[in-house]
């Protein structure tokens, strides 16, 4: 329930309205000045000048949309006018950019002659990439969207008409699927003639739906065939052949209703009066047609949709009009066609079938949501809508002929993960390092949902075999319950296993010098399946071990420790987070491991933490930190830091590191000039090694909830083979990523191996050969 006094308050505070212009080029020198406006700004003008099209590369826009309202059907609030209505302009251009990442300027146009609005609207196409007009009235919103396409070059989308129809239209292919029903067979009646109603009308007949069985009702009925009260041309274009004269009638053995008008207006006998299974879509504002508990009442066979946020299966135009212009706009389109509507219906209703993010359910604080009658069409905060939608477009775009520029789609969707966020960008570089050679994952938690789910998006990403340690019947169970498909995901049983006993007596022979009987080794591997799959890496029966999403991390930690051990060449394991900030990627170790770790230690951490960031193509840049910058104070923990520093330098002269510093020293580079010049440290340190855990793990987490930063992690560092440790609370997307990095790790091992024997073998050739 919105109160009014808060709505005003949301909208008044502090700066006034909803948004602002910030500029995207630096404008804090004379120089910088001279290149945002005169003499600098002449330049591309002349550029633009000669070549019209390059308005795209030295402006914005073909980022930019008009929102362009005259006030006449606001909401469902009506005729209230141009200036009533920019709050709700002002909020599209937030939807327009928190979904899309799309820079709107919306435009109010004082007039209630459509030919003012069409001049208007012409005489602006020079600005912008694309029009979105809104909040128009019937029939004139008609007239000047058709009168638009027609004369400009760029995409113009009424999306009071369009947006639901789009909309709505995937919630429709997906509930006839759900209710087992034909397209070409169902009879569907809508309530409402106004733009939304008869452009889903129309819309509907394009995905399907036979012109015979359609019907349209306004507020005097059925609009039928010689009907003369209250009609236009697009009313008569729908007129149905039929006796039926009023909501009720038409509603009876109907399969479908589609409402678009006014609160209350279908009861419960008409709710009954319907064909088996109906479909309802009550799309009133903000108070439906009927009620979904009214409904439910009636049939409790009934597929429900609405447009409101706390019922199932909401129809909100903000899946539709971000994505569409999105799409559009990347291959600036001049118009945005049926094409490409139908492609973005299409495009939702596929996506509905897919596993659900665990942060989309969060966001909605639901436990579950799975494809059925209670979820037909994705979430507007389900970010993999950009992804698929504007794609999508996109490619309908190119294929109907109405694409300025052509792309590669699939490289195109890496562009809009980007757009998600770094870490999107990050983990997209790590997965698809990991699909050049998969690896088999072990997971000892197999019975864990997040662990299932995970492991179906793997196998669908393909970069990796999972294997779940469970009984498989269990597991089989598991994944029908949640509707995943188990195909292409290995299951080992460690009770039924015929590697067992081979396991148990390598088990025994690395601790039985530790306390550990044969026995004890047989009772473990049954016991504690994190000792079974650390055993299957051990082996060489799987090539990386991820767990710990149902334990504690030293219970997780040990077993790998004691079987799958460290490397050779490091003194302790370590962990590191990535922080990743919009433009900006650190990492920070020791973060989980090492309490107060020593010189060389420290030393082993930076040079571990290098290899990290040279995994995630990043060229590491180390500083060592402390409260001293270079010398600055005298303390044994100072001198343990300089000391770890000249370790790195000599076991790995190529690296760039330097310390002590103070952590600011290390990220600001100005600092470092300025008062550092002799540091060979320069534009700042990505690479930020800590002097004991406590400050490390304060630092990580820290900027992860009050700094805004993503955080990566916990990546385990110095086993000889890749273990990676799941935390509590980690969601599905963090479980995927994690296996990821455990691929990519297994295969530098492998490389690493490989050059190694390759090397011995080479030794072995130049060996002299006594006489």
């Amino acid at each position: 329930m919105v109160r009014e006094n808060e709505a005003l308050e949301y909208h008044s505070r502090g700066r006034k309205g909803k948004i602002e212009v910030v500029p995207t080029k630096p404008c804090s020198t004379q120089w910088d000045l001279s290149m945002a406006y005169t003499p600098g700004v002449a330049v591309p003008c002349l550029r633009i000048k000669d070549n019209p099209d390059e308005v795209y590369n030295y402006t914005a826009k073909g980022n930019l949309v008009a929102v362009v309202s005259n006030g006449t059907a606001v909401l469902g609030l009506g005729d209230i006018g141009a200036a009533a209505g920019k709050p709700v302009m002002e909020g599209k251009g937030v939807l327009f950019k928190r979904f899309a990442d799309i820079d709107v300027f919306d435009i109010e146009i004082d007039s209630h002659d459509p030919d003012e609005v069409i001049k208007v609207v012409k005489l602006l196409e020079p600005t912008f990439g694309g029009i979105n007009l809104e909040d128009i009235k019937a029939p004139e919103c008609f007239h000047i969207e058709e009168t638009l396409i027609r004369e400009l070059k760029i995409p113009v989308f009424h999306d009071d008409q369009h947006g639901t129809a789009i909309i709505s239209g995937a919630a429709l292919l997906n509930a006839l699927e759900v209710a087992r029903k034909n397209i070409d067979k169902v009879k569907v009646v809508f309530n409402g003639a106004g733009a939304s109603g008869i452009a889903c009308a129309k819309y509907y007949i394009g995905l399907g739906v036979k012109r015979e069985n359609l019907m349209l009702c306004d507020s005097t009925g059925v609009v039928y065939k010689g009907r003369q009260k209250g009609m236009n041309p697009y009313k008569e274009q729908l007129a149905a052949d039929t006796k039926a004269r009023t909501l009720a009638e038409a509603l009876v053995d109907a399969d479908v209703f589609v409402g678009l008008s006014i609160a209350n207006c279908v009861t419960q006998d008409m709710v009954r009066s319907m064909n088996e299974r109906p479909i309802i879509f009550a799309m009133a504002n903000p108070d439906p047609e009927i009620t979904y508990e009214e409904a439910k009442a009636a049939r409790r066979d009934v597929i429900m949709a609405t447009g409101r946020s706390d019922y199932p299966n909401q129809v909100n135009n903000v899946l539709g009009f971000p994505f569409i212009f999105r799409g559009a706009l990347d291959v600036r389109a001049t118009a945005i066609n049926e094409e490409m509507k139908l492609a973005a219906t299409r495009a939702l209703a596929t996506l509905a079938k897919e596993d659900v993010p665990d942060s989309v359910m969060k966001a909605y604080g639901v436990s579950r949501l799975r494809y059925g009658p209670e979820y037909l069409i994705p979430k507007p905060f389900d970010s993999r809508v950009l992804i698929w939608e504007a794609s999508a477009v996109a490619e309908a775009a190119m294929r109907s002929g109405v694409a300025q520029t052509k792309i590669d789609i699939e490289l195109y969707k890496e562009q809009l993960e980007r757009r998600l966020g770094k870490s999107q960008e990050v983990t997209r570089i790590m997965i698809n390092q990991a699909k050049r050679n998969p690896k088999r994952v072990v997971f000892p938690e197999g019975y864990h949902e997040k662990v299932l789910r995970a492991s179906q998006i793997i196998v669908d990403e393909g970069f990796a075999q999972p294997v779940l340690l469970g009984k498989e019947e269990r597991i089989r169970q598991l994944t029908r319950e949640h509707d995943l498909n188990i195909n292409g995901i290995a299951i080992v049983d460690p009770a039924s296993s015929v590697k067992h006993e081979e396991y148990a007596q390598e088990l025994f022979r690395l601790r039985q010098r530790k306390g550990v009987t044969l026995a004890q080794a047989r009772a473990r591997l049954l016991r504690n399946p994190t000792v079974y799959g650390a055993m299957m890496v051990h082996m060489g029966d799987a090539d990386a071990l991820v767990a710990g999403v149902d334990q504690s991390y030293p219970e997780t930690i040990r077993p790998a420790l004691e079987i799958i051990q460290m490397r050779e060449d490091v003194a302790r394991v370590a962990g590191l987070f990535m922080i990743i900030f919009k433009e900006k990627i650190y990492f920070f170790a020791d973060t989980t491991v090492n309490i107060e770790p020593t010189a060389e230690e420290l030393a082993d951490i930076a040079i571990c933490s290098a290899e990290v960031a040279r995994r995630f193509q990043i060229e590491p840049r180390i500083a060592m930190l402390s409260f001293s910058n270079f010398g600055t104070a005298k303390h044994r923990f100072v001198d343990r830091v300089r000391e770890a520093t000249e370790i790195v330098k000599r076991r790995a002269p190529d690296l760039i590191v330097d310390g002590e510093m103070q952590a600011d020293t290390a990220v600001v580079p100005e600092l470092m000039e300025q008062h550092y010049p002799f540091s060979p440290l320069k534009g700042g340190a990505n690479v930020l090694i800590f002097p004991e855990l406590q400050s490390a793990n304060v630092a990580y987490k820290l900027v992860h909830r009050l700094g805004g930063a993503e955080a990566i992690g916990p990546i385990l560092m110095g086993m000889r083979k890749p273990v990676h440790v799941l935390q509590h609370g980690f969601e599905v997307k963090d479980i995927v990523n994690m296996a990821a990095i455990a691929v990519v790790d297994a295969q530098e091992a492998e490389e690493k191996n490989r050059l190694r024997r390759s090397s011995a073998e080479r030794g072995r050739e130049h060996v002299p050969i006594s006489t």
